[in-house]
């Protein structure tokens, strides 16, 4: 008996170790020049790719806004519930070769996501090169 209890124990706490290591959840999204959390993008793995959807907009005046700059299909599209990380894929311990959104400007940066820690993750966008970006530092939503 006590040793079914003991690998119960060990099951379960590795589950929650290895859901903690994957960028997959809800994620606090911060204004890298005010210091100010503005949404909760939510990261979803399907088809074996790495996706990011807006599901809440903190500041209410916001919530309304539409991608008025943004390209193709997602001009003039709902800010809340737009997808903003596309078709990321894992090498290593970076998520990588996708494309991330600005839904303030409208521009789309190549992209890599890193965990830092459980609960933080690095998202950098940038254009050619990842030494020309910026970086923004996401807080994990328990």
């Amino acid at each position: 008996m006590k040793n079914s209890i003991t690998i119960l124990a060990l099951f379960i706490s590795m589950v929650f170790y290895c859901q903690n290591h994957t960028v997959v959840g809800k994620w606090k999204t911060i204004d890298d020049q005010s210091g100010k959390a503005k949404s909760i993008v939510e990261i979803y793995e399907r088809s074996g790719k790495i996706y990011g959807k807006i599901i809440d907009i903190l500041d209410a005046e916001k919530k309304k806004n539409l991608c008025v700059n943004c390209p193709g299909d997602e001009k003039n599209k709902p800010v809340l519930g737009l997808v903003i990380i596309k078709g990321l894929t894992k090498d290593g311990n970076e998520y990588n070769s996708g494309k991330i959104l600005d839904p303030t400007s409208g521009k789309l940066y190549k992209c890599f996501l890193a965990l830092e820690g459980n609960d933080k993750l690095k998202v950098r966008g940038y254009i050619g090169v990842a030494l020309f970006g910026r970086t923004q530092t996401w807080n994990r939503v328990k």
